[in-house]
Protein backbone atom coordinates (compact mmCIF):
# COMPACT_ATOMS: atom_id res chain seq x y z
CA UNK A 1 0.00 0.00 0.00
CA UNK A 2 2.82 2.42 0.52
CA UNK A 3 4.01 1.89 -2.34
CA UNK A 4 1.06 2.94 -3.96
CA UNK A 5 0.63 6.36 -2.35
CA UNK A 6 4.03 7.42 -3.90
CA UNK A 7 2.13 7.51 -6.87
CA UNK A 8 0.30 10.49 -5.31
CA UNK A 9 3.50 12.11 -5.89
CA UNK A 10 4.41 13.99 -9.79
CA UNK A 11 7.80 13.50 -9.32
CA UNK A 12 7.40 9.46 -8.96
CA UNK A 13 4.47 9.33 -11.67
CA UNK A 14 6.85 11.82 -13.89
CA UNK A 15 9.71 9.21 -13.18
CA UNK A 16 7.98 6.17 -13.84
CA UNK A 17 6.60 7.04 -16.95
CA UNK A 18 10.47 8.00 -18.01
CA UNK A 19 11.36 4.57 -16.89
CA UNK A 20 8.45 2.85 -18.85
CA UNK A 21 9.62 4.91 -22.23
CA UNK A 22 13.23 4.49 -21.72
CA UNK A 23 12.69 0.75 -21.11
CA UNK A 24 11.42 0.75 -24.11
CA UNK A 25 13.23 2.51 -26.89
CA UNK A 26 16.60 1.20 -25.10
CA UNK A 27 15.30 -2.29 -25.26
CA UNK A 28 14.89 -1.69 -28.88
CA UNK A 29 18.07 0.23 -29.90
CA UNK A 30 19.99 -1.72 -27.11
CA UNK A 31 19.27 -5.30 -29.20
CA UNK A 32 20.32 -3.69 -32.10
CA UNK A 33 23.79 -2.50 -30.92
CA UNK A 34 24.73 -5.99 -28.89
CA UNK A 35 23.41 -7.34 -31.98
CA UNK A 36 25.59 -5.55 -34.11
CA UNK A 37 28.60 -5.48 -31.49
CA UNK A 38 28.19 -1.90 -31.00
CA UNK A 39 28.87 -0.96 -27.64
CA UNK A 40 32.10 0.77 -27.40
CA UNK A 41 30.81 2.78 -30.78
CA UNK A 42 27.82 4.16 -28.27
CA UNK A 43 29.94 4.76 -25.60
CA UNK A 44 31.88 6.56 -27.63
CA UNK A 45 28.88 8.61 -28.87
CA UNK A 46 27.78 8.78 -25.18
CA UNK A 47 31.04 11.01 -24.45
CA UNK A 48 30.96 12.92 -26.95
CA UNK A 49 27.64 14.31 -26.28
CA UNK A 50 28.96 15.65 -22.98
CA UNK A 51 31.02 18.11 -25.53
CA UNK A 52 27.28 19.09 -26.88
CA UNK A 53 26.62 19.77 -22.87
CA UNK A 54 29.31 22.42 -22.07
CA UNK A 55 29.61 24.34 -25.27
CA UNK A 56 25.23 24.36 -24.46
CA UNK A 57 25.72 25.85 -20.53
CA UNK A 58 28.80 28.60 -22.01
CA UNK A 59 26.11 30.42 -25.23
CA UNK A 60 23.08 30.06 -23.02
CA UNK A 61 21.29 26.92 -24.66
CA UNK A 62 19.30 23.89 -23.58
CA UNK A 63 22.23 21.63 -22.70
CA UNK A 64 20.61 18.87 -24.01
CA UNK A 65 19.51 20.35 -27.58
CA UNK A 66 23.75 20.47 -27.70
CA UNK A 67 24.21 17.09 -26.16
CA UNK A 68 21.58 16.12 -29.22
CA UNK A 69 23.94 17.96 -31.59
CA UNK A 70 27.01 16.57 -30.72
CA UNK A 71 26.03 12.88 -30.28
CA UNK A 72 24.05 12.95 -34.14
CA UNK A 73 27.35 14.41 -35.42
CA UNK A 74 29.52 11.35 -33.74
CA UNK A 75 27.12 8.84 -34.80
CA UNK A 76 27.16 9.71 -38.43
CA UNK A 77 30.96 10.57 -38.12
CA UNK A 78 31.41 7.13 -37.05
CA UNK A 79 29.38 5.19 -39.09
CA UNK A 80 31.28 7.35 -42.26
CA UNK A 81 34.61 6.92 -41.41
CA UNK A 82 34.06 3.10 -39.97
CA UNK A 83 32.64 2.74 -43.71
CA UNK A 84 35.63 4.07 -45.40
CA UNK A 85 37.71 2.82 -43.45
CA UNK A 86 39.88 5.74 -42.92
CA UNK A 87 40.78 5.13 -39.33
CA UNK A 88 40.28 1.90 -36.91
CA UNK A 89 37.50 1.69 -34.79
CA UNK A 90 39.37 1.21 -31.40
CA UNK A 91 41.41 4.47 -32.11
CA UNK A 92 38.14 6.84 -33.66
CA UNK A 93 36.23 5.73 -30.32
CA UNK A 94 39.19 6.84 -28.61
CA UNK A 95 39.34 10.12 -30.13
CA UNK A 96 35.50 10.97 -29.97
CA UNK A 97 35.36 9.59 -26.29
CA UNK A 98 38.26 11.88 -25.11
CA UNK A 99 37.25 14.80 -26.89
CA UNK A 100 33.57 15.22 -26.34
CA UNK A 101 34.67 14.50 -22.49
CA UNK A 102 37.81 17.98 -22.87
CA UNK A 103 35.33 19.73 -25.17
CA UNK A 104 32.53 19.57 -21.95
CA UNK A 105 34.98 20.36 -19.50
CA UNK A 106 37.03 23.47 -21.52
CA UNK A 107 33.57 25.27 -21.65
CA UNK A 108 31.98 24.47 -18.70
CA UNK A 109 34.90 26.23 -16.94
CA UNK A 110 35.35 28.94 -19.15
CA UNK A 111 31.22 29.57 -18.22
CA UNK A 112 30.28 32.95 -16.12
CA UNK A 113 29.90 33.06 -13.11
CA UNK A 114 28.58 29.19 -10.95
CA UNK A 115 29.99 26.14 -12.23
CA UNK A 116 26.69 24.10 -12.98
CA UNK A 117 25.83 21.12 -11.08
CA UNK A 118 26.88 18.28 -13.59
CA UNK A 119 26.31 15.05 -10.92
CA UNK A 120 22.59 14.82 -13.24
CA UNK A 121 24.30 14.68 -16.30
CA UNK A 122 27.29 12.52 -15.47
CA UNK A 123 25.24 10.04 -12.82
CA UNK A 124 21.65 10.64 -13.77
CA UNK A 125 18.58 11.54 -11.92
CA UNK A 126 15.26 10.15 -12.80
CA UNK A 127 13.30 12.48 -10.08
CA UNK A 128 14.14 15.70 -12.19
CA UNK A 129 12.77 14.41 -15.48
CA UNK A 130 10.06 17.40 -16.69
CA UNK A 131 7.20 17.22 -18.91
CA UNK A 132 9.38 18.63 -21.94
CA UNK A 133 11.81 14.94 -21.47
CA UNK A 134 8.63 12.64 -21.66
CA UNK A 135 6.98 14.51 -24.52
CA UNK A 136 10.29 13.93 -26.47
CA UNK A 137 10.47 10.60 -24.95
CA UNK A 138 7.38 9.54 -25.91
CA UNK A 139 8.24 10.84 -29.44
CA UNK A 140 11.25 8.73 -29.67
CA UNK A 141 9.65 5.34 -28.74
CA UNK A 142 6.81 5.61 -31.00
CA UNK A 143 9.33 6.30 -33.49
CA UNK A 144 11.98 3.56 -32.65
CA UNK A 145 8.54 1.11 -31.69
CA UNK A 146 7.65 1.98 -35.30
CA UNK A 147 11.09 1.60 -36.98
CA UNK A 148 11.26 -1.79 -35.44
CA UNK A 149 7.52 -2.77 -36.03
CA UNK A 150 7.54 -1.66 -40.12
CA UNK A 151 11.20 -2.70 -40.46
CA UNK A 152 11.57 -5.64 -38.55
CA UNK A 153 12.79 -8.27 -40.94
CA UNK A 154 15.50 -5.75 -42.29
CA UNK A 155 16.80 -5.12 -39.18
CA UNK A 156 17.24 -8.39 -38.64
CA UNK A 157 19.28 -8.91 -42.07
CA UNK A 158 21.51 -5.59 -41.30
CA UNK A 159 22.21 -6.95 -37.89
CA UNK A 160 23.69 -10.11 -38.85
CA UNK A 161 24.75 -10.54 -42.26
CA UNK A 162 25.24 -7.21 -44.28
CA UNK A 163 25.73 -8.96 -47.30
CA UNK A 164 23.21 -11.06 -47.66
CA UNK A 165 21.33 -8.08 -47.29
CA UNK A 166 22.73 -6.34 -50.00
CA UNK A 167 21.54 -9.49 -52.06
CA UNK A 168 17.84 -8.76 -50.99
CA UNK A 169 18.10 -5.48 -52.58
CA UNK A 170 17.74 -3.86 -49.00
CA UNK A 171 19.35 -0.33 -48.45
CA UNK A 172 21.99 -0.85 -46.07
CA UNK A 173 23.79 1.95 -45.93
CA UNK A 174 20.44 3.97 -45.54
CA UNK A 175 18.93 1.66 -43.07
CA UNK A 176 22.71 1.90 -41.13
CA UNK A 177 22.41 5.57 -40.96
CA UNK A 178 18.81 5.56 -39.56
CA UNK A 179 19.26 3.43 -36.55
CA UNK A 180 22.81 5.09 -35.62
CA UNK A 181 20.69 8.33 -35.59
CA UNK A 182 18.11 6.38 -33.47
CA UNK A 183 21.12 5.17 -31.50
CA UNK A 184 22.54 9.00 -30.40
CA UNK A 185 18.64 10.10 -29.93
CA UNK A 186 18.03 7.35 -27.35
CA UNK A 187 21.18 7.58 -25.68
CA UNK A 188 21.10 11.47 -24.97
CA UNK A 189 17.48 11.27 -23.98
CA UNK A 190 18.66 8.27 -21.80
CA UNK A 191 21.63 10.66 -19.98
CA UNK A 192 18.32 12.22 -17.89
CA UNK A 193 18.15 8.19 -16.18
CA UNK A 194 21.55 6.80 -15.78
CA UNK A 195 24.03 9.87 -16.84
CA UNK A 196 26.68 9.95 -19.20
CA UNK A 197 28.74 7.25 -16.98
CA UNK A 198 25.88 5.13 -16.73
CA UNK A 199 23.68 5.13 -19.92
CA UNK A 200 25.49 2.63 -21.89
CA UNK A 201 24.38 -0.44 -19.33
CA UNK A 202 21.16 0.52 -19.95
CA UNK A 203 21.30 -0.34 -23.85
CA UNK A 204 23.61 -3.70 -23.10
CA UNK A 205 22.61 -5.59 -19.53
CA UNK A 206 18.88 -5.92 -19.91
CA UNK A 207 19.70 -7.30 -23.48
CA UNK A 208 22.72 -9.27 -22.50
CA UNK A 209 20.24 -10.88 -19.70
CA UNK A 210 18.11 -11.78 -22.21
CA UNK A 211 20.28 -13.18 -24.35
CA UNK A 212 20.77 -15.99 -21.47
CA UNK A 213 17.92 -17.99 -22.11
CA UNK A 214 16.83 -17.37 -25.72
CA UNK A 215 19.36 -16.31 -29.00
CA UNK A 216 16.23 -15.25 -30.79
CA UNK A 217 16.10 -11.96 -31.98
CA UNK A 218 12.28 -10.96 -31.69
CA UNK A 219 12.30 -12.64 -28.14
CA UNK A 220 15.43 -10.49 -26.97
CA UNK A 221 13.83 -7.03 -27.95
CA UNK A 222 10.56 -8.51 -25.86
CA UNK A 223 12.60 -9.07 -22.99
CA UNK A 224 15.27 -6.61 -23.06
CA UNK A 225 12.17 -4.41 -23.02
CA UNK A 226 10.49 -6.22 -19.56
CA UNK A 227 13.59 -6.77 -17.82
CA UNK A 228 14.80 -3.34 -18.16
CA UNK A 229 11.89 -1.46 -16.92
CA UNK A 230 11.74 -3.99 -13.96
CA UNK A 231 15.04 -2.73 -13.13
CA UNK A 232 14.36 0.95 -13.58
CA UNK A 233 11.24 0.83 -11.48
CA UNK A 234 12.92 -1.67 -9.28
CA UNK A 235 15.79 0.65 -9.00
CA UNK A 236 13.34 3.85 -8.37
CA UNK A 237 11.99 2.63 -5.45
CA UNK A 238 15.06 1.22 -3.77
CA UNK A 239 16.59 5.01 -4.93
CA UNK A 240 13.64 6.80 -2.54
CA UNK A 241 13.31 4.74 0.21
CA UNK A 242 17.12 4.48 0.87
CA UNK A 243 17.62 8.43 -0.49
CA UNK A 244 20.71 6.88 -2.88
CA UNK A 245 21.21 8.81 -6.60
CA UNK A 246 18.57 6.74 -8.61
CA UNK A 247 20.53 6.56 -12.08
CA UNK A 248 23.44 4.51 -10.02
CA UNK A 249 20.50 2.52 -7.97
CA UNK A 250 18.60 1.31 -11.54
CA UNK A 251 22.25 -0.08 -13.03
CA UNK A 252 22.67 -1.84 -9.89
CA UNK A 253 19.18 -3.46 -9.62
CA UNK A 254 20.20 -4.26 -13.60
CA UNK A 255 23.29 -5.85 -12.65
CA UNK A 256 21.65 -7.94 -9.83
CA UNK A 257 18.99 -8.83 -12.33
CA UNK A 258 21.79 -10.43 -14.83
CA UNK A 259 23.89 -11.68 -12.06
CA UNK A 260 20.57 -13.58 -10.99
CA UNK A 261 19.50 -15.20 -14.40
CA UNK A 262 23.65 -16.01 -14.79
CA UNK A 263 23.04 -18.18 -11.67
CA UNK A 264 19.72 -19.74 -13.03
CA UNK A 265 20.84 -20.40 -16.35
CA UNK A 266 23.99 -21.99 -14.28
CA UNK A 267 21.51 -24.47 -12.28
CA UNK A 268 19.40 -25.03 -15.37
CA UNK A 269 22.70 -26.65 -17.31
CA UNK A 270 23.59 -28.65 -14.32
CA UNK A 271 20.08 -29.96 -13.51
CA UNK A 272 19.95 -30.90 -17.90
CA UNK A 273 23.37 -32.34 -16.96
CA UNK A 274 22.57 -34.62 -14.05
CA UNK A 275 19.52 -35.54 -16.38
CA UNK A 276 21.13 -36.31 -18.91
CA UNK A 277 23.96 -38.74 -17.12
CA UNK A 278 20.41 -40.56 -15.48
CA UNK A 279 19.45 -41.20 -18.64
CA UNK A 280 22.89 -42.23 -20.09
CA UNK A 281 23.09 -44.96 -17.01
Amino acid sequence: MELIHLFEYEFFRNAFSAAFLMSVSCGLIGTYIVARRMVFISGGITHASFGGVGISYFFGWPPMAGAAVFALIAAITTENLTRKKLIRNDSLIAVMWSLGMAIGIIFIYLTPGYSPNLMSFLFGSIITVTKVDLTLMLALTIIVSLVFILFYRIILFVSFDEQFAQTRGIPVMLVNYLLIVLVALTIVLSIRVAGIILVLSLLTIPQNTANLFTSNFGKILFWSVIIGFFGAFLGLTASYYLDIPSGATIIFSLVIIYITGRVIKLAIKKNNRKIQDRNLT
